[in-house]
């Protein structure tokens, strides 16, 4: 789990550089396809799975989550965009997203997508034995709604290890002191997505792409998290991250 985080981490590092206004999100796509399976000798989880059919997701202003790259769609200066990196090493799953600024965006799109990553981090710091899966989304609610956002409460983090998505749900929401009571060893991720404008959302005919229903703007963040004896791990920590342990 710390080796396939770690990929996820420096893929996602990686990609950082290659957005800009002009690339579509089929080059993306690519890009981070090749660097998994040629550089890192590792397998790019979202490819095929359930049918779905590119290697990572591109989730673009409006778009909630699980966004099909496409050669169709360019990147535009002041757009959004979440990209979704999961790998396979060695069995085990490595889950991270992050929302990137595209060229000069507004200070809306500055804000939600900063606030946003405060919510993910809200969530994670939560993370400790015999806390439980409440006081992770109460941390994640309240921090959104003081900020005015709203929470996407169809999609919700998972567990996951040898297997991409597994129990338990990880909502993003809720009160403190209940659900699961977390346990030392539990892997699992924490990905708040947060809309500008109302928490509803639908999905599209392609079975995939999940949008806002009021075209209003969505950000998104995702780690996976270990829960230690003390706190939690981070197993997709990025360099330029430093909240690593609980606080």
């Amino acid at each position: 789990m710390k080796v396939a985080g770690k990929l996820a981490a420096e893929q996602l590092e990686m990609i950082h550089a290659y957005i800009e206004p002009g690339i579509s999100t089929g080059e993306l796509d690519r890009i981070c396809h090749e660097y998994t399976v040629q550089v890192q000798n590792a397998i790019p989880a979202p490819l095929n799975y359930k049918g779905f059919p590119k290697s990572i997701c591109t989730s673009v202003n409006h778009v909630v989550c699980h966004g099909i790259p496409s050669d169709k769609k360019i990147l535009k200066n002041g757009d959004i965009v979440n990209v979704d990196i999961t790998v396979i090493k060695d069995g085990y799953h490595g889950d991270t997203s992050q929302t990137f600024l595209v060229g000069k965006c507004s200070v809306l799109a500055e804000r939600l997508v900063r606030v946003t990553q405060e919510c993910l981090y809200k969530g994670i710091a939560a993370v400790k034995p015999g806390n439980s899966l409440g006081d992770i989304g109460h941390a994640i609610q309240i921090h959104a709604e003081k900020n005015q956002y709203s929470i996407v409460r169809e999609y919700c983090g998972h567990g996951t290890g040898a297997i991409f998505h597994e129990e338990p749900q990880v909502l993003h929401y809720g009160n403190p002191g209940t659900g699961l009571i977390l346990e030392a060893g539990m892997t699992f991720t924490i990905e708040p997505m947060i809309n500008a404008g109302k928490r509803h959302v639908r999905l599209l005919p392609d079975q995939w792409t999940v949008v806002t229903k009021d075209h209003k703007l969505t950000a998104q963040w995702e780690h996976t998290i270990l829960v230690t004896e003390t706190g939690f791990k981070i197993l997709t920590l990025r360099a330029d991250e430093t909240i690593t342990r609980c606080s």
